[in-house]
């Protein structure tokens, strides 16, 4: 058997010859240099190997080394384009697939969860997985109704898996730091691990996903599966085809590459809005393209699928207001306002004394999509914005590392950082402002705001005659992006 938990003995050894192997390939690459090659293509050989190796293991380990590799892979955009390429491949990996476990091992699952006659629930079921991530896999097959359905088995063992992978992750995590520069990888593995009994229950993931698909059922731009079935480590949900995200990544066309970046960004802020709920794991693997429905010819627009919801937030007031405030008095240039919200959300803890315009400085080049219309999210402007806040010789670097990040917004910031990922991979044009002016609460002053939660955004720019009257008369807004800069010590990641 392979399944994931293996010998524990057996996942420790493979975790623990990762520094091992860094170590090794730094004193090799010392002799490259000193046999006389130079620094920089030794450097790029040594990173590569590195990336060969890590993503190795963890896409092969799943359970909390494959959801490492995961929340990693949305950052490969802050990687220097001369060693993306190298990484890109292995990282986008992860977003997708994994080594399967075998047939036996789900059909023992399946029968110790929905009954010894489990097969009658199905006219069909494909032994084969359709995806494996990393605490289970899902199947296709046909529900007893006719309907078609992804069945997501849990892995055998997947929450001692998850922290043990973890646990071991956290004890050389700044030996992984260099991976993605600027990124702080310790809070987010502390992070992934406080997560784990929400992505292992299932009954909490189903209620979760009913939710998002009753508010968004009749949405034309959104579609969420329905739940179908749910059990202890079984989980039934209509199926979904469509275009992996990854998919639109490596080859999507323009169009699709727009539509799907300002769908991403409309989910990201409608959500809590919608639901009190914000999807947690936002990496192209869970999340599809789909056609124009033909039936009812909603605008003839692509429309964006959602998945997997093991992990949410749970905002009953939607996000918090302070976002939304914080973002539209950095634009209106208010340093002193800004600053003053900032320490009293404690952002910016009583013991220490900033200068109010610095700040604001720090802040205004990462909303800069907000700023605009329309803004091309792109790998160099990710780049420019990892180096100026990781070069420890640079003022933001200085300044973001006296910035706290309170634990209330911990995870909004992860997934803030993630989607924007996702945006720069998509190369996507978005019209961001009308998202944050939609959705985001305190974003536009009080006497613009509307006293409930409005409708959905205004589809796209063809069909927005009515937002162009509406925002003509708007101020100029925010984006989500100003959450990442309030990290401090973590800008560019959770």
């Amino acid at each position: 058997m392979s399944d994931l938990p293996r010998k524990a003995v057996t996942r420790t050894a493979k975790l623990a010859a990762l520094p091992l192997g860094f170590a090794g390939r730094a004193t090799w690459g010392l002799g490259k240099r000193i046999g006389g090659r130079s620094a920089e293509l030794v450097a790029r050989e040594v990173q590569q190997r590195t990336a060969d190796q890590l993503f190795k293991v963890l896409g092969e380990l799943k359970g909390g080394a494959m959801k490492l590799g995961q929340a990693l892979s949305v950052f490969e955009s802050a990687l220097p384009e001369e060693v993306a390429g190298p990484y890109r491949a292995a990282l986008t990996k992860l977003q997708e697939a994994a080594p399967p476990m075998p047939s036996g091992t789900v059909h023992a699952v399946l029968e110790e969860r929905l009954g010894e006659d489990w097969r009658e629930l199905f006219l069909e079921f494909e032994d084969k997985p359709s995806a494996a991530a990393s605490i289970g896999q899902v199947h296709r097959a046909v529900w007893h109704d006719g309907r078609n359905v992804a069945v997501k088995v849990q892995y055998p063992g997947a929450g001692e898996a998850l922290l043990s992978d973890l646990t071991q992750l956290s004890r050389f995590a700044r030996l992984l730091g260099p991976l993605i520069p600027g990124m702080d990888i310790k809070p987010l593995i502390t992070e992934l691990r406080d997560r784990v009994s929400e992505e292992l229950d299932y009954e909490q993931e189903a209620g979760s996903q009913r939710d998002h698909a009753e508010e968004f059922a009749d949405d034309p731009d959104v579609v969420i599966p329905g739940v179908v079935h749910q059990s202890d480590q079984v989980l039934v949900t209509e199926w979904m085809d469509g275009v992996p995200l990854s998919d639109v990544i490596a080859e999507g066309t323009p169009e699709q590459r727009d539509r799907a970046g300002q769908l991403l960004a409309r989910f990201l802020f409608s959500g809590p809005a919608r639901t009190g709920l914000l999807h947690a794991d936002p990496h192209p693997g869970n999340f599809r393209l789909l056609p124009p429905d033909e039936e009812t010819g909603e605008n003839g627009q692509w429309r964006l699928g959602v998945l997997d919801f093991g992990t949410v937030d749970r905002l009953p007031g939607g996000l918090p207001q302070t976002i939304g405030d914080s973002l539209r008095l950095t634009l209106a240039g208010e340093a002193d306002a800004v600053y003053e919200l900032l320490r009293e959300e404690g952002f910016v803890k009583d013991t220490i004394d900033l200068d109010p315009d610095a700040v604001l400085d720090y802040l205004l080049p990462i909303i800069e999509p907000a700023q605009v219309e329309e803004f091309t999210f792109t790998r160099s402007w990710m780049r420019n914005q990892a180096a100026r806040i990781a070069d420890p010789r640079s003022p933001a670097h200085q300044l973001g590392k006296q910035l706290n990040l309170p634990p209330a917004y911990l995870l909004i910031h992860r997934v803030t950082l993630s989607t924007i990922g996702v945006l720069c991979q998509l190369g996507a044009t978005v019209r961001l402002r009308d998202e944050l002016e939609s959705w985001l609460p305190g974003f536009l002053p009080e006497d613009e705001q509307e006293p409930s939660v409005r409708e959905p955004a205004m589809r796209e720019p063809e069909v927005q005659e009515a937002a162009v009257l509406e925002t003509a008369v708007r101020e100029p807004e925010v984006q989500e992006s100003e959450v990442q800069e309030l990290a401090g010590d973590a800008p560019l990641g959770a």
